[in-house]
């Protein structure tokens, strides 16, 4: 979280969680802790900062304990996104609640004389770092640019969730897929003789 807002990478970050669990495919893309691995070697923002790191040591491999607590945080994520822009008090319920549990902790940081705050954990847990993180943005989104800009697509056969950060809040789809099929059936229909 930079500056009291929304860092966009860890916010592509939650949404891509939720994301891993496609409920109408009957499709998870998190059973595993080499897929947990790949997410997390994908979305570097969700990796704890090692505290030996200027040693030279290499972050911990996730374990079977980290794959259940981030399935568990998957669906914390997942229902903040289905809930928001219907239920705005239970979604910062989750939210506050996720953060407690996380153990986040705000912190002030320094570099290239530049000033900005994130919140993290105060754990080594990547589960615990990535709830922290992951929490907060969606919760920055939120005090910033309203609930309704969580959301699920309304594509048909779709439960994808999203985040609109764009400057007209009005995405409905979660995809160039889903948005671009939008777009030719709405152009079909203008286009049909009535």
């Amino acid at each position: 979280m930079q500056n009291a807002c929304y860092d966009p990478r860890v916010v592509q970050t939650a949404v891509d969680l939720a994301n891993t669990l496609r409920p109408v495919k009957g499709e998870d893309a998190l059973e595993t802790v080499e897929q947990l691995q790949g997410f997390l070697d994908d979305h570097p923002v969700a990796v704890p900062p090692s505290p030996t790191a200027d040693q030279g040591a290499g972050q911990r491999h996730p374990t079977r304990a980290d794959l259940a607590e981030v399935r568990a945080l998957r669906e914390t994520v997942r229902e903040v996104l289905e809930r928001a822009n219907t239920d705005a008090v239970e979604a910062a319920a989750l939210i506050n609640d996720g953060l407690r549990r996380s153990r986040a902790t705000p912190v002030l940081r320094h570099e290239d004389s530049r000033w900005w705050t994130e919140v993290t954990s105060d754990t080594d847990r990547c589960s615990a770092h990535l709830a922290a993180t992951t929490l907060s943005a969606l919760a920055s989104v939120i005090a910033t640019l309203g609930p309704a800009r969580l959301g699920v697509c309304a594509g048909s056969n779709c439960r994808a969730t999203f985040v609109d950060l764009s400057r007209n809040a009005s995405k409905q789809y979660c995809t160039r897929t889903c948005a671009h099929r939008a777009s030719v059936a709405a152009y079909r229909n203008r286009r049909s003789p009535r």
